[in-house]
């Protein structure tokens, strides 16, 4: 047991009136027409170095907010196991200041 009531994030939810947003609805055929390119694995799943710089693994992620699309780019040094490089961008650009 974590100490927490059963269901107290619910209820704290609800008393400050926020929910979790669940998923996006996409319509059907959204992903039709040509495959996106794949560029091959050269790691081949070993994903371990013996030196710094060695291999780099990247992901994209998007992130719904209430200013829009939010999308996130990371580069992990797979030696260190640490951020090489990351990006941040809006796709009409950053939204305004309140």
């Amino acid at each position: 047991m974590n100490g927490f009531a059963e269901n107290r994030v619910a209820r704290l939810a609800s008393l400050a009136g926020i929910a979790a947003q669940f998923g996006d609805k996409r319509r059907p055929g959204r992903y039709g027409g040509k495959p996106a390119i794949v560029a091959e694995s050269r790691l081949e799943q070993r994903f371990e170095a013996s030196a710094p710089d060695q291999a780099r693994v990247t992901d994209i992620t998007s992130v719904k907010t209430h200013e829009g699309w939010l999308y996130l780019c990371v580069i992990i040094d797979l030696f260190s196991h640490r951020i090489a490089s990351h990006r941040i961008a809006w796709p009409a650009g950053p939204p305004n200041p309140a």
